[in-house]
């Protein structure tokens, strides 16, 4: 036999297991004899077991009265919380009889008025009480789990109906299940006990979170009545869910307007974290997911607009990433990316259009973007989960401002990179060099007038490899492989081309000097000359000057050797791009001077006189006036440590009468000396000549582009016509622009208007 356990419905008192072989009379205390005869008759070489029926028992006379007056007192001393007369297993016995000889439901429906009538005494008492809130609450939860210790002991007693009677009989309910009802239309139907119970569970909640600390096991023994009597929902559910919204509708409109966004976000995740802690301590769990939807719609999306419009920039500005992180939590659980995306990508658009449109800021145009740029991408990486609508927005932000503003950006690149490539640049190792042009790529594929930068990138590259400022040759050439990779051999082929220029022009001049070997040549110089092809170098303007006899006769004797060696070419000097080295002698001690052709034919002038006018020297030289103008501030009024010449008047503006003579003070501490090379730097002139050439190419483009396109659809309405040369142009373009060029193609007879529709063009073969 099995120890009872009193608390376990399974487990009677009676529990006992027999032999499976071994059938014998089973007496009872109450005088009742019960018999299982088997009768098995053996044969042999047949095996057979022949089980007959038990044979009907007597009742004494008034078996039911004086059994159920002993079960009636059993009840009582249960609901009293008394000794029973009886033991538990004699208690057990006893209705195992009743329900043996078909009185079970006679015993049920006893069962059921005697339960019944005790919990209308307990409805009765409790619907009378006028304490307090909290001691009415401690009365109906001591109620309560009174009321489920006994009907587990009574349930323990009667466990045979349970087992037999309830089971067989459809409709009837089972012990435990006719108390909760008995409960629930006694107790909680009474209206006075239900509403004091419901506002009171609301009230301890409304003061949890108000941040009070209150009787957690009395609110989870409550819920837990109502749950089990199945009316929380009815009763209490929608009440809940319903307080929950007005508290937070009014908490959000309060705190919207008086908290700074940050803390705004910190309080909602702190209040969803905190219904959520309620939801899994306390509710059913049909409650969390609305109780949960309804503090995410009043708290956040009722104010998406607010927290983005007033809190987002400044978590952007400041790179706040936790709070960031925060509100992408927030605003995915409101359901609300979409709008923070818009809202970011609209950040991105105005602060850049702050860093573009800004003529003030163009030098540091491009360090600005690409510090923006990484913050966005780590924002966006780190905050936003890397989402792809996040970093599609990054991408379409940027190539939408950087735009809005043509060709200057693209020019500032160009400039950005030839200062990092450049040999002074030390700041950055290799390494480091090569993810600042990476990082540059990723801006320069933003840009759509890609031809502006090609135009100034060699423009500048002209100068580094002419003057020998390049800083690294494979980094050269690396940024060189970026640029072929994103856009194409044809865009790199004259960069390529310039490169090779420089390397034949070793060779070239490798041998030269070979050549001069045989030859006696006057004046004790060096010279190294760079052979250029005209297709692929930026053009130059001619400036003829007065050299020096014994430079002349140099480049007189080179000359003749190249076209000794490739006969069929003209060679045609430049002299803006000279730049030579002069030894000097001072008082301060012997000097190199790194300057300039210009600025060398100035200097050379004072070997043979001791001062002379500005219109002198130009006369000498045959400089250009605006040309000597900057060379001779360089050289006059220039950095104190700088100046090798000196000026009758101390001022930077150069009059043809102002005269020049040597600096006899003149003193650096550095025996190499560069002279500040103002014809390298670019001019307005330079720019407006560079954009000029770009426009020109840019035309050649277009009606490339306009043939193409009607050479292809013969007949094509001007609307239509410019739609397409706006698709297939890779650089921003006016229509009034594109009208212009169709006009000349008109003129020069390629297309020409119909004659009934005005309107329309016709492409003529």
């Amino acid at each position: 036999m099995r120890k009872m356990d009193q608390n376990d419905p399974r487990t009677s008192p009676m529990d006992m297991e027999l032999p499976a072989s071994n059938f014998s009379a089973i007496g009872t205390k109450n005088g009742i004899q019960k018999s299982l005869i088997g009768n098995a008759k053996s044969t042999v070489g047949v095996k057979k077991l022949v089980i007959k029926n038990a044979k009907a028992s007597t009742l004494p006379e008034n078996f039911y009265g004086s059994t159920w007056g002993k079960l009636r007192d059993a009840i009582d001393a249960v609901h009293e919380s008394r000794a029973t007369s009886s033991n538990l297993e004699d208690l057990y016995s006893f209705v195992e009889n009743i329900c043996t000889h078909k009185m079970s439901a006679r015993l049920y429906e006893d069962l059921k008025v005697v339960c019944q009538a005790r919990i209308a005494s307990l409805a009765s008492a409790l619907s009378r009480n006028q304490s307090e809130q909290l001691d009415f609450l401690l009365e109906m939860s001591g109620c309560w789990e009174q009321f489920c210790r006994q009907m587990i002991m009574i349930r323990s007693i009667f466990l045979v109906i349970d087992r037999t009677y309830t089971l067989q009989t459809p409709g009837v309910l089972s012990i435990w299940d006719v108390g909760l009802e008995l409960f629930r239309v006694n107790v909680l139907d009474i209206d006075v006990v239900r509403t004091r119970t419901v506002s009171g569970i609301l009230m301890l909640l409304e003061k949890e979170r108000g941040g009070e600390i209150v009787d957690s096991s009395l609110i989870k023994s409550l819920l837990r009545m109502l749950s089990d009597l199945q009316i929380y929902t009815a009763v209490f559910e929608q009440k809940f869910l319903a307080a929950t919204e007005q508290l937070y509708k009014y908490e959000g409109e309060q705190l919207i307007n008086s908290m700074e966004i940050p803390s705004y976000l910190r309080r909602a995740g702190r209040r969803l974290q905190e219904e959520e802690e309620r939801a899994n301590k306390y509710l059913d769990h049909s409650t969390k997911k609305p109780l949960i939807r309804s503090v995410e719609k009043q708290l956040l999306e009722a104010h998406v607009d607010e927290i983005l419009s007033k809190g987002l920039p400044v978590l952007l500005n400041e790179s706040r990433k936790t709070d960031l992180s925060l509100l992408f939590e927030l605003l995915q659980r409101a359901k609300a990316l979409n709008q923070l995306r818009a809202a970011f990508v609209d950040y991105i658009s105005q602060t850049g259009m702050t860093i573009v449109m800004n003529p003030e800021n163009d030098d540091q145009m491009v360090p600005d973007l690409l510090t923006f740029k990484e913050k966005v991408d780590t924002i966006s990486k780190d905050c936003f989960a890397g989402q792809e609508m996040y970093t599609t927005g990054i991408r379409e932000a940027f190539e939408q401002f950087i735009n809005k503003r043509p060709n200057k950006p693209a020019e500032m690149i160009a400039k950005f990179v030839d200062s990092r490539l450049k040999s002074g640049n030390k700041e950055s190792s290799e390494e480091e060099m090569e993810k600042v042009m990476d990082k540059v790529m990723v801006i320069f594929r933003f840009i759509h007038g890609k031809d502006v930068f090609e135009a100034f990138y060699k423009k500048d590259l002209a100068k580094r490899l002419l003057v020998g400022r390049s800083a690294s040759v494979d980094a050269e050439k690396s940024m060189l492989s970026k640029l072929k990779q994103e856009c194409g051999a044809q865009f790199t082929s004259k960069l390529e081309g310039m490169f090779k220029d420089v390397e034949l022009s070793r060779d070239i001049m490798a041998a030269f000097k070979v050549h001069l070997e045989q030859r006696e040549l006057p004046g004790n110089i060096e010279m190294a000359i760079n052979v250029l092809t005209m297709g692929f170098w930026p053009s130059y303007p001619a400036i003829e000057v007065n050299l020096p006899p014994e430079m002349e006769q140099y480049l007189e004797c080179f000359k003749q050797f190249y076209l000794s060696k490739h006969s069929g070419r003209h060679l045609k000097w430049q002299s803006t791009l000279g730049h030579c080295i002069l030894k000097a002698k001072f008082k301060s001690g012997a000097k190199e001077l790194q300057v300039s052709l210009f600025q060398a034919l100035v200097i050379l002038m004072f070997n043979s006189g001791e001062s002379y006018t500005c219109q002198q020297i130009k006369d000498h030289t045959n400089i250009e006036m605006s040309e000597l103008t900057r060379t001779l501030q360089s050289l006059s009024v220039g950095k104190k440590d700088s100046r090798i010449l000196k000026k009758n008047r101390m001022d930077k503006a150069i009059l043809p009468t102002d005269e020049f003579t040597i600096n006899d003070q003149f003193e650096n501490k550095h025996y190499r000396i560069k002279i500040n090379q103002i014809q390298l730097k670019e001019t307005v002139q330079e720019q407006e000549t560079t954009q000029e050439q770009v426009f020109q190419d840019r035309q050649y483009q277009v009606d490339a582009a306009i043939v193409r396109i009607m050479k292809t659809r013969k007949t094509l309405l001007h609307n239509d016509l410019v739609r397409e040369l706006m698709q297939q142009l890779k650089f921003p373009v006016k229509a009034s622009d594109l009208k212009k060029r169709i006009e000349s193609l008109i003129e020069r007879e390629y297309m020409k208007r119909d004659g009934e529709k005005h309107n329309t063009y016709v492409y003529l073969a």
